[in-house]
């Protein structure tokens, strides 16, 4: 394992956030792009601002998903970053702000 790395993204609006939300993972979790070199399991630290929010969250999670630079097709390199079981609040921010999208979502950066 890796030493943890620290990560900053600002979600700029709620079709951004779709994008990069991970339902599919138990605790939930966001692709960050980034050109960073990580591998599965890695300890992450992710400084997040929601969208129409000024406060920074900071995530605690480990990389779950990996698009590495060079990734074939239209795919963004970066992370998908699992959420902590200290991190089911701001999990559940973003599930409240996704209300009602997350069945109708199209592209997203990892499937």
């Amino acid at each position: 394992m890796s030493a943890q790395k620290l990560l900053t993204t600002a979600i700029p609006d709620v079709p951004t956030l779709l994008s990069m939300y991970m339902p599919f993972l138990e605790r939930g979790g966001l692709f960050i792009a980034t050109r960073e070199r990580c591998m599965l399991g890695d300890p992450i630290i992710v400084m997040l601002t929601l969208p129409g929010e000024s406060q920074e969250l900071t995530v605690n999670g480990e990389v779950a998903w990996i698009s590495p630079e060079g990734v074939t097709g239209r795919r963004t390199p970066g992370v998908g970053v699992h959420f902590s079981q200290q991190d089911y609040n701001v999990r559940d921010r973003i599930e409240t702000l996704l209300a009602g999208q997350m069945e109708s979502a199209s592209a997203s950066y990892t499937l």
